[in-house]
């Protein structure tokens, strides 16, 4: 009787202890863990002045990301010129200060690395074409095929202009041609149109929809018809500031410039 007794004392002990060590190694893991999760969205450090060049549509997204990135680094001078990604390209082509372009499509960007003037490029973004039209949608437009009928007003983006090559794209898909009344440079210019009644509808981004808020409505292309639209970013081989230039594609890839895409509507890549 003692010796069964003393054998379940016995064991009873063992697995105390086996628990005890389970429990303390489990402790002593858990912080490492959180470290490592830590050290995984801690981003590069950025210093100096850094030009970045970027597609109008990332407007919102770039400037809603800026006064983080400079709190973050108070060393940094950041700034940013938004434009068509075509007239982008032609300003780097001839020697404007930019260390960092951020395209609305691969065609664009492809010209850079033919150039040899950028970097090897990095999909940061996506998004999705949608039509822009007045609030209420007066003209009753829930197609891009009601753009082509007689008495509705649009303006698309000028050829190499990436919205307005991308509803080309569609348009040919579809079998129809669209007449617009005038050519855009960059898509703010076609949404602040519709904005201002010089147009019924147009064919811009989801975000760039959601960025105009209530001065216009937005009219859903369905998903079977939309053109693959991805966003490359690069650094620009003539740079002064290659590590900064580096730190800012990363953001824009996985960090604070990558939340506020996400925020503006923007989809991952």
């Amino acid at each position: 009787m003692r010796t069964r007794l003393a054998g379940r004392l016995a064991a009873t002990a063992a697995l105390a202890a086996v628990l005890v060590a389970c429990s303390s190694s489990s402790k002593s893991s858990a912080p490492a863990t959180t470290a490592a999760a830590a050290s995984s969205t801690t981003e590069a450090p950025m210093t100096g002045t850094l030009n970045v060049s970027a597609a109008a549509s990332l407007t919102g997204a770039f400037n809603a990301a800026k006064p983080m990135l400079e709190s973050a680094n108070p060393g940094l001078s950041l700034t940013y010129n938004f434009a068509g990604s075509n007239a982008l390209v032609t300003q780097i082509e001839q020697g404007a200060p930019a260390d960092v372009f951020a395209s609305a499509d691969e065609p664009n960007m492809n010209k850079l690395v033919t150039m040899n003037l950028v970097d090897t490029p990095v999909i940061f973004a996506k998004n999705k074409l949608e039509i822009a039209v007045a609030p209420g949608n007066p003209k009753n437009i829930t197609s891009l095929q009601d753009l082509t009928k007689s008495g509705t007003t649009v303006v698309l983006g000028e050829p190499g202009l990436p919205a307005g090559d991308y509803t080309r794209m569609v348009e040919q898909q579809l079998g129809i041609t669209i007449t617009p009344k005038s050519l855009c440079p960059d898509v703010k210019t076609c949404i602040t149109q519709v904005e201002n009644g010089e147009a019924d509808a147009t064919v811009v981004y989801v975000t760039d929809v959601k960025a105009a808020g209530s001065k216009v409505e937005g009219v859903t292309i369905p998903d079977n018809i939309q053109p693959t639209i991805t966003y490359p970013i690069a650094v620009v081989k003539a740079t002064h500031n290659q590590a900064s230039a580096q730190a800012f594609v990363q953001s824009a890839v996985s960090g604070t410039v990558q939340q506020q895409l996400l925020a503006a509507g923007f989809i991952a890549p």
